[in-house]
């Protein structure tokens, strides 16, 4: 089945083309000509390329090492910035300061409107990307080789939040403009006139793809690699080593974003920390289309991924495009791709055997709940009254960010199910509110709750994939469902209103405003009890589904789905039960932001604040309500973050913080899996079991 698939792909992508030109003639209308939907479908090559670039570096570092790198956008990006920091001054850009300066020239000071030369510059980024990707997998993932899926998982997250720090650090936040490498004259085709660059581009994609066949088909190294992707054990007998070969592709991988980067930088407005970060989601969707084996599947993918979002962005702006449609278009399209591979097609990524045995994050069953809950209460409530008007707004939004991390210790901690959409859960459930409160006029209590089964319904529709497909390839599907409705949702006026976001309705219950701004009186203590009351109803729901016989169902389908069915358990409504139970936790969180915030925008639920919060709650360990605790008050904007500024003077904290961040939740991830309630939990149980060992043998003397 799958080899039919790949010969449908390659046999008739080459026509799309002239689909796309019969399709058009068919809406055209208006000041809309053929012309100009042939030009935009060709225009997206560049697109493409640049995802093409992304998606055959995943396949590299996939079959080199097994690991699918969210963060390889990022690397790309920063291979982009160091490019361009040498053609406009000649100074290479450290990524941490050597003896007070963060800079040397090497290409001497170019003068003024000149640019440094460019084969020096382009090879120095290059050898800089080679570097970055030898140091990733040295020391971030090969480290990692026998670790969880959800540590490599929240590893690539940290390598996306310190590369994106150390480019805020050091190349700031403005878009920097790229000079154009490639011919950008127009050549005339079927009556329209198309940049060459983008020609060259998709000519440059088909050749590396090429190349990269051929190294892997008729080169020892290539030839060793795919042994060492099918079974890492028999590759070793042979005589290759996994750890030499994975750092071969590792840094093939960084070198072929890196080229396509630098390539196609101009085609944009600008280089940013974002569009290029956010570009591997369809980059993942070429890639599973080719199997995460086939470089030339993978790039025609890409191309023809490139060319259709090109033209979905121009049939938006149709008048008889539907309204709720507007945006995002190019974003579900990708989406779809992903769900058609990972889904219909019944079939898993290609997975590797490893040395190592794999160990799941500790889940630990709650002992004494109640003087706990009691002491963290009273101590919550004292601050509440305590705290002054900043330290109460980290304390609360510790208390929402717990919130939403329960919903993942249900979902990730105890069922085993990675969703990068948590976050989406939230502001589904955040505009629901809104939409009801000023629309409809429920009142509170019912309008949260009703805004957080608005957020289980997506999150059963989310679910379904999970039935087929679990681990790795849930968390393509749901992160890219994440980046998909944050663009069709976050950003459409039908959704969030006319001024872009979506204003709160304070609560009210018996006369009481519990909204926690009012007027000038800001972080109201009100709404502090109110936010407690609901975290701690959160976190004792958790508890007891822990405790209960759901829970003891839900560690069995973590450990081995097979294992379950076979003891009678049904797989299928255990995996919808944790998807409707996680997202009506995420969206009492979402809520609650909205009411502590009075105005939401899709900004505060994109894809980047769902990946936080999953590595915060594997920092603080993912099995259990403490780890959620932990996570809460160390997450972004957390207390722990407040707490420590009061300290720094100026903007230390706010610059170093994510930067520290990343290498934090990199370094957890290699040596503790547990988090870091998971880790004081396992050693309690440890001293527990040694405890009545020792009482049994005295027994027995």
């Amino acid at each position: 089945m799958l080899i039919g698939f790949k010969c449908y792909c390659c046999t008739n992508l080459s026509s799309l083309p002239f689909i796309a030109l019969g399709f058009g003639s068919l809406i055209s209308g208006g000041k809309f000509t053929l012309e100009i939907y042939f030009q935009n479908l060709l225009t997206g090559l560049g697109d493409g390329a640049v995802i093409a670039g992304i998606a055959l570096g995943l396949v590299l570092a996939y079959q080199g090492s097994g690991v699918l790198n969210f963060a390889h956008g990022a690397m790309m990006m920063y291979s982009t910035y160091i490019y361009d920091e040498l053609r406009d001054t000649g100074d290479f850009v450290f990524p941490i300061s050597f003896f007070g300066t963060d800079r040397v020239n090497l290409l001497g000071t170019p003068e003024k409107g000149e640019l440094a030369a460019f084969w020096p510059a382009f090879l120095l980024a290059l050898l800089m990307a080679a570097i970055l990707g030898l140091l990733i997998h040295l020391l971030v993932f090969r480290p990692l080789r026998g670790a969880p899926l959800l540590a490599k998982v929240v590893a690539t997250v940290g390598v996306f939040i310190l590369l994106q720090s150390l480019v805020l650090l050091r190349f700031g936040t403005a878009n920097e403009t790229v000079r154009a490498i490639l011919p950008t004259d127009t050549v005339t085709l079927f009556g329209t006139r198309i940049p060459q660059d983008r020609f060259w581009l998709a000519g440059i994609v088909l050749v590396t793809a090429l190349l990269l066949t051929i190294i892997y088909r008729a080169t020892v190294f290539g030839l060793a690699t795919r042994a060492a992707a099918e079974d890492e054990k028999g590759a070793t007998i042979l005589g290759f080593s996994p750890n030499t070969l994975a750092a071969g592709n590792w840094v093939l991988a960084s070198v072929v974003a890196a080229v396509f980067g630098i390539l196609a930088a101009s085609l944009s407005n600008g280089v940013n920390t974002v569009n290029y970060t956010l570009l591997v989601v369809p980059a993942l969707a070429g890639a599973l289309v080719g199997a995460l084996r086939s470089f030339g599947v993978t790039a025609v993918t890409c191309l023809a991924l490139g060319m259709f979002r090109s033209e979905l962005s121009l049939l938006q702006i149709k008048s008889w495009w539907p309204d709720f449609a507007r945006t995002g278009m190019r974003d579900v399209l990708p989406f779809l791709v992903i769900v058609a591979i990972l889904f219909f097609r019944g079939k898993n990524l290609p997975t590797r055997e490893n040395f190592v045995d794999v160990r799941l994050a500790f889940a630990p069953k709650p002992r004494n709940v109640f003087p706990a809950t009691i002491i963290l209460s009273g101590l919550t409530i004292l601050a509440i009254f305590f705290f002054d008007r900043a330290l109460r707004l980290s304390l609360y939004e510790s208390l929402t960010s717990t919130i939403i991390v329960l919903s993942i210790v249900v979902l990730t901690g105890l069922v085993g199910q990675v969703s990068l959409a948590q976050a989406v859960f939230a502001g589904i459930s955040g505009f629901i509110l809104g939409k009801i409160a000023i629309e409809t006029g429920i009142p509170f209590p019912i309008s949260p709750f009703l805004g957080a089964f608005g957020a289980v319904i997506l999150g059963l529709i989310v679910g379904i994939p999970a039935l087929r497909i679990r681990g790795i390839q849930l968390a393509v599907v749901t992160m890219a469902l994440g980046v998909a409705l944050g663009t069709i949702l976050f950003t459409n006026r039908w959704f969030i209103g006319d001024t872009g976001a979506l204003p709160g309705v304070p609560p009210d219950l018996f006369g009481i405003n519990l909204a926690a701004n009012v007027g000038t009186d800001f972080n109201r203590w009100e709404y502090g009890l109110m936010l407690l009351l609901v975290t701690v109803f959160c976190a004792l729901f958790v508890v007891n589904i822990r405790r209960s016989s759901t829970g003891l169902r839900f560690l069995a389908i973590r450990a081995n789905e097979r294992a379950a069915a076979a003891c009678g358990i049904n797989g299928a409504a255990v995996k919808l039960q944790a998807f409707a139970f996680s997202s009506f936790l995420a969206g009492l969180g979402g809520a609650m932001m909205a009411y502590m915030r009075g105005q939401i925008s899709g900004e505060s639920f994109s894809v980047f604040a769902s990946l936080a919060l999953l590595a915060f709650a594997y920092l603080g360990g993912i099995g259990s309500v403490s780890g959620a605790l932990v996570a809460g008050v160390i997450a972004p904007g957390g207390l722990a973050v407040a707490l420590i500024a009061k300290g720094f003077s100026g903007d230390s904290i706010g610059t170093y913080a994510n930067l520290v961040g990343g290498v934090g939740l990199i370094v957890t991830a290699i040596l503790n899996t547990d988090g870091i309630a998971g880790k004081i939990a396992r050693d309690n149980q440890s001293k527990r079991n040694a405890k009545i060992e020792t009482n049994k043998n005295k027994a027995k003397l």
